[in-house]
């Protein structure tokens, strides 16, 4: 399972440093789900990915995501717990908040993606709760 945090600590590397362009973790038919917060949804294959990030990131200016805790749920599944901060580009409004993400990993590809605004939500859903 430790390829698995491998491949997770990689992305979030780069995310810690405010760097969001990679795509070659996920599968071609990656299902990523925003799975709460404001606009919760549902986008499949690279494509969709590419273009609901941007989406999502467009928002924000200094968004930066820094690791927690890498769970390891099974051989597959890996909870990521996250710090994120970040800077609303139009009201200028600063947000601080512990969210999580849900990776399914095959093959050394991300297969799913659930990311949740709400950190409690996830652990809730998981029947993790702290």
């Amino acid at each position: 399972m430790s390829e698995n945090l491998d491949l997770l600590r990689s992305i979030y590397a780069d995310c810690e440093r405010g760097d969001y362009s990679r795509v070659d973790w996920a599968d071609t038919e990656i299902e990523y789900v925003i799975a709460d917060g404001p606009t919760p949804t549902t986008f499949r294959g690279l494509s969709e990915l590419a273009a609901g990030m941007r989406e999502s990131l467009s928002a924000w200016e200094n968004l930066r995501a820094r690791v927690d805790e890498y769970r390891e749920l099974d051989e597959e599944r890996v909870l990521v717990l996250l710090h994120t901060t970040a800077r609303g580009k139009t009201s200028g409004v600063e947000i601080e908040q512990m969210r999580a993400n849900l990776f399914h990993i095959r093959g050394g590809k991300v297969t799913r993606l659930l990311h949740y605004w709400d950190r409690d939500r996830a652990l809730a859903e998981l029947g993790l709760e702290e």
